[in-house]
């Protein structure tokens, strides 16, 4: 009863058009079909990585921005201390000598005395300078770094011709599958054949079970990242600049100090969105080492 139903299933598969086809030209289908596979996944890989390592650098020059806002700011109140003691000096000392009839250019003077005699003062000035230009520095650099990220997440997507390659390796694999399957039960092929046939299709069927959607959604998310920390480079490095301008430092002190912190924000935001599609990158990279490896099993099967 087996036999009867075995020698019918084998009628109906030679019966079909799908599956006349024999051993060796459905083993140059696969070669033809899932070549070629590995070196779009190793491209793709390849992007990813340099990706990551791009954002990584801004996610670390963001954090130096950060830092070195965080320092001004303090240097910043440091000075602004410094001044608020010095400004009493003067009247202090007028007080001491009984000088009582000094009038303002007097007292100005010797305030202006007192603070260039001060060697902190200037020297904590000119650290803030430092500190401003290092932030600016530093975010300029992030949003170059975010621009480069944005470009290549923005392009290190799954193509249609990707996707059709897949699917034809996967029928190509099953149509090997079903001929070695008539091969051995018609005895038209050696037992070398059926075994180089059977481990191609163990080596190419995992096509069928791989998901490519998470490798276009990790890079969505990397693009969309990467060009919000454009904008908040952008804003930041300019605030940054316009902050530390002599003109500003030496105008409203709250405008300077409301600016700086404007900088400040600007420079944690970048650096959280360069982590951001760090770990993007990163884990689109695990995503496609996945497809890859198929790829490189299937392929080396087919040498």
């Amino acid at each position: 009863m087996r036999k009867r139903i075995l020698v019918s299933l084998v009628g109906a598969t030679l019966c079909c058009p799908g599956f006349a086809v024999d051993l060796d030209t459905a083993i140059l289908n696969v070669r033809d079909a899932c070549s070629g596979i590995s070196d779009s996944m190793h491209d793709m890989k390849v992007k990813a990585g340099i990706g990551t390592a791009v954002t990584a650098v801004g996610t670390v020059t963001g954090g130096v921005a950060l830092g070195a806002g965080i320092a001004k700011a303090k240097t910043d109140n440091d000075i602004s201390n410094i001044l608020v003691a010095l400004k009493s000096a003067p009247e202090q000392q007028a007080r001491d000598e009984n000088q009582i009839d000094l009038g303002d250019d007097d007292i100005a003077a010797l305030r202006k005395q007192a603070i260039s005699e001060n060697v902190d003062v200037a020297a904590l000035e000119q650290k803030s300078k430092t500190l401003g230009n290092v932030r600016t520095g530093t975010l300029a650099a992030s949003t170059a770094t975010s621009v480069v990220g944005t470009a290549l997440a923005a392009t290190n997507k799954t193509s249609e011709d990707l996707e059709k390659n897949i699917n034809k390796c996967i029928s190509a694999t099953k149509e090997l599958a079903d001929a070695k399957l008539v091969a051995k039960i018609e005895n038209t092929a050696t037992n070398e054949e059926i075994a180089i046939a059977d481990n191609i299709v163990k080596a190419c069927r995992d096509y069928e079970i791989i998901d490519l959607t998470p490798i276009n959604k990790r890079a969505t998310g990397a693009t969309i990242a990467s060009g919000i920390g454009i904008g908040t480079g952008m804003v930041g490095t300019i605030t940054s600049a316009v902050a530390n301008t002599n003109k500003t430092r030496q105008g409203d002190e709250n405008k300077e100090k409301s600016l700086n912190t404007t900088a400040n924000v600007m420079s944690g935001a970048s650096a959280v969105a360069s982590a951001t599609a760090t770990i993007f990158n990163a884990t689109q990279i695990a995503a496609i080492k996945k497809v890859a490896t198929v790829a490189d099993i299937c392929e080396g099967a087919l040498k």
